[in-house]
């Protein structure tokens, strides 16, 4: 019969319930705090060897640090604020953005904590929050406007940040961006090239900074090719309803595009949809150029035309941008921009 000591199971069970700490790991790894502390921060005089072997077991026993500890300690939380509109788009635009970022975190100490918010509400709530509550380390914004109040609060409070977006106010920051430009003026060109003349363009409300790079590249394809546009009167933000329905009116009247350009995969399915109830066929009386972030738009209609804007790539970017930042690097040389990767078969 197994005789265990008095007391053994009780402080098992005890230890069990304990949060592990830098103690735990380094009992663990039989190395000491400091040099386990020292690990976890990625310092440069700790081994690779040693850091891989303080990371394992600090995953195997589930440790995070003490948050509170920590801001008492440094004055730092160790936090990522990434500010996500909840109204983004459907195709996998947020959840592509989040891998990228915890991609590039994954072996730092810092953490992604996403504040959410609406579109449709003041977007300077959420970072004056983070800036009131001192919750966050750097911050994450998109939905650039070219004057952005965000951006310029963010500067004056020398808080460490990146905007996927640019603005255009001669503010220097760092940023990831999409060439919205090229995508815009590429697009005009694949279909003139399919002999599409009468172009719509689905673009992004006017507001945003990627808009005007959107109509600059639309309105250049136009000018090259000598196509004219027919005008639409929502934007990627108007409910996807609605679009449908005008896009359908649109295309059964006299005035119909035979080519339409979306900055929206989402949007693209409303399209399409408004498109195929009009009695008419992608690919064949109209041909539909689309972004996607995900290759889902393919799969739904094999005609429609699509250009690759990588988001996880563009988390990767900005969440280095905001490290990098934080450690002093100046936001000149934290600026990026990412081009259109064209997947139709033909152009």
């Amino acid at each position: 019969m197994n005789q265990d000591k008095p007391g053994d199971g009780i402080a098992l069970t005890k230890e069990s319930r304990e949060r592990p700490t830098l103690k735990t790991i380094a009992f663990m790894t039989g190395l000491g705090i400091t040099t386990v502390s020292r690990a976890l921060k990625d310092a440069p005089d700790i081994g690779a060897d040693t850091k891989e072997r303080v990371r394992m077991v600090a995953r195997q026993l589930g440790y995070q640090p003490n948050r509170a500890g920590v801001r008492l300690r440094t004055g730092k939380t160790n936090v990522i604020a990434l500010v996500l509109s909840i109204d983004e788009e459907i195709m996998g635009f947020s959840s592509q953005m989040v891998f990228g970022i915890s991609e590039v975190l994954s072996g730092t100490p810092y953490h992604i904590v996403i504040t959410p918010h609406s579109h449709s509400k003041d977007p300077m709530q959420p970072v004056r929050y983070i800036l009131d509550t001192g919750s966050a380390d750097g911050v994450i914004i998109s939905r650039i406007e070219p004057d952005d109040a965000r951006v310029r609060l963010l500067m004056e409070q020398n808080v460490p940040f990146a905007t996927h977006g640019r603005t255009d106010a001669g503010m220097v920051h760092p940023y990831h961006d999409f060439d919205n430009e090229a995508f815009a003026r590429q697009a005009v060109a694949r279909l003139v090239a399919r002999g599409r003349r009468r172009l719509a363009l689905l673009q992004p409300p006017s507001k945003l900074t990627y808009y005007f790079h959107t109509r600059a590249g639309f309105v250049a394809g136009l000018r090259e090719s000598g196509a004219q546009e027919v005008p639409l009167p929502v934007n990627i933000d108007t409910p996807l309803a609605k679009i449908r329905d005008i896009v359908e009116a649109m295309m059964r009247s006299d005035d119909a595009p035979d080519g339409i350009v979306c900055s929206s995969g989402s949007a693209t399915i409303a399209v399409n949809a408004a498109i195929e109830a009009a009695g008419k066929r992608v690919g064949h009386d109209v041909d539909l150029v689309s972004k996607q972030s995900i290759p889902i738009l393919n799969w739904i209609r094999p005609e429609i035309i699509t250009a690759y804007e990588d988001v996880r790539l563009a988390g990767r970017e900005l969440a280095k941008a905001v490290i990098a930042r934080i450690d002093g690097v100046e936001p000149a040389l934290l600026q990026s921009i990412s081009q259109p990767v064209w997947q139709d078969k033909k152009g």
